[in-house]
């Protein structure tokens, strides 16, 4: 059977028709052979030419004359991406052209690529390991400064660097109970109960600190929930399409227009908040507005922030009936709310301030306290000071080059299966269980860790060489 990494692939590693230029890629042992098919050079060949140079050259149709001019990019293993020969050819950004090409280059014995099989090659030939190969998604997909920083911390290899020093702390203490294990006829103990305990609670908080990172990194690469709630026509919709700068909600002055929840990005300071518009809220006998205003409680209850929106020119009895009704689903020890009286424009400024107080005063009374701003949506004025809120609200999660998150729902599980089995061997240090089973949690809390960075489950082998390289027996 052949094998399927020894063909050589190829792929548009651009969106044809997007700019002014595409690329398409080939990587494997027949890359040159085939480049050299169909790509005509003015003087020699790619098989021939040196590693990291470009050559100009042209396709051409069988019987319709040139197809394109192109520039080539050659690449030796295994100093490229992929670590294998590794070619990119560079065409105008026609979607005729980049298929043709493709179809030239199959025709002369390339195979068209898998998705991600370029990156499966790079992890496969030893460029980087699983980790880093996920943050090459992350980075083609970030769409805030945050995610980004975040994604290039993680292809740079944060994470796996992160990763590492717990493997080689499991490896200590799996290496210590071996000895044990090999040497338990002359009952000798090598790892001390007292101490192994203290190097299992220091992975332990180590493992469990990582895997509580994925809620911060989860916010940054995937935006903060920011929900908009309010009674209806406070300018909630008004409000997310003056956000957004564009008519993305409709805008009525009949109540009740919004009957579903909307949901817009909006990045602001490098952080992405996931805007969510929600139908107002109110008592109603129409079935398909209460199912939205269903939806506006359930979308409060998952939200980071909550903007709630309020008619700032209407009388206090009012006021504090619908900030009673939201605050009654607001959970402050999870969630920040931020106030919006809106309408400012139609009040005296003594009666803006005096409906201000009376917000901060009530919400203070039920749960903590929180940022009110007298906006007028409908002539933009306030947006500016909610948008500085919105950031002052969530700039803890803004990461710095170094900050290390883990932002995939795979390696979270697999840190949360690492944990509990490392509560399993505490629990059996702690019981006096014997060693081999001790070991056997140790064992699959490093075959968790393995599993994010690609590597093969333990194996005798590699406790072994942990062993003798940290160990001098015998000598």
């Amino acid at each position: 059977m052949k094998n399927l990494y020894q063909e050589t692939i190829v792929a548009p590693a651009t969106t044809p028709g997007t700019g002014a230029i595409s690329i398409v890629r080939l990587s494997g042992p027949e890359c040159f052979r085939i480049v050299d098919a169909v790509v005509s050079l003015k003087s020699g060949t790619i098989s021939d030419a040196k590693a990291y140079t470009i050559h100009y050259g042209e396709v051409h149709e069988s019987g319709k004359g040139v197809l394109d001019q192109v520039l080539v990019s050659v690449f030796r293993a295994p100093h490229s991406y992929t670590g294998e020969d590794s070619v990119e050819i560079s065409t105008h950004a026609s979607a005729y052209i980049v298929a043709k090409l493709v179809e030239l280059l199959m025709a002369a014995g390339a195979r068209f690529a898998e998705p991600g099989e370029f990156t499966r090659r790079a992890f496969l030939n030893g460029k980087m390991d699983l980790a880093q190969a996920e943050a090459v998604a992350d980075v083609i997909a970030s769409t805030s400064s945050a995610a980004h920083r975040v994604a290039m911390n993680q292809l740079r290899g944060g994470v796996s660097e992160e990763l590492a020093l717990l493997r080689e702390e499991l490896l200590e203490m799996a290496s210590l109970l071996e000895l044990e294990l090999d040497f338990s006829e002359e009952e000798v103990e090598f790892a001390n109960r007292d101490q192994l305990l203290t190097l299992v609670d220091n992975t332990l908080s180590h493992v469990e600190g990582l895997a509580a990172s994925f809620r911060q990194g989860n916010l940054i690469k995937n935006g903060i929930p920011a929900v908009i709630v309010g009674p209806v026509n406070a300018g909630k919709s008004t409000l997310l399409n003056a956000l957004l700068g564009e008519e993305r909600a409709i805008v009525s002055d009949t109540e009740g227009t919004t009957r579903d929840t909307i949901e817009e990005c909006l990045n602001i300071g490098g952080l992405l908040f996931r805007m969510i518009d929600t139908a107002g809220i109110r008592s109603t006998a129409d079935t398909v507005e209460a199912l939205g205003i269903d939806r506006t409680f359930r979308k409060i209850s998952e939200a980071q922030l909550v903007i709630a929106v309020l008619d700032g020119s209407a009388q206090e009895d009012e006021l504090l009936s619908n900030l009673k009704q939201l605050c009654e689903r607001v959970d402050f020890a999870s969630q920040k709310l931020i106030l919006l009286l809106n309408k400012a424009d139609k009040c005296a400024e003594n009666e803006v301030n005096k409906n201000v107080i009376i917000a901060n005063d009530y919400v203070l009374s039920v749960g903590d306290e929180c940022v009110t701003i007298s906006v007028a949506v409908k002539e933009k004025k306030g947006l500016d000071l909610l948008k500085q809120a919105m950031y002052e609200a969530e700039k803890d999660l803004v990461p710095n080059e170094n900050s290390t998150f883990i932002t995939n729902t795979r390696h979270l599980e697999a840190l949360t299966n690492a944990a509990a089995a490392l509560h399993d061997v505490r629990t059996s240090l702690t019981r006096n269980i014997p060693t081999d089973l001790v070991a056997e949690d140790l064992r699959r809390s490093l075959s968790a860790i393995n599993t994010i960075l690609g590597t093969g489950l333990l194996d005798p082998d590699t406790i072994l060489h942990s062993i003798f390289s940290k160990h001098c027996i015998g000598k």
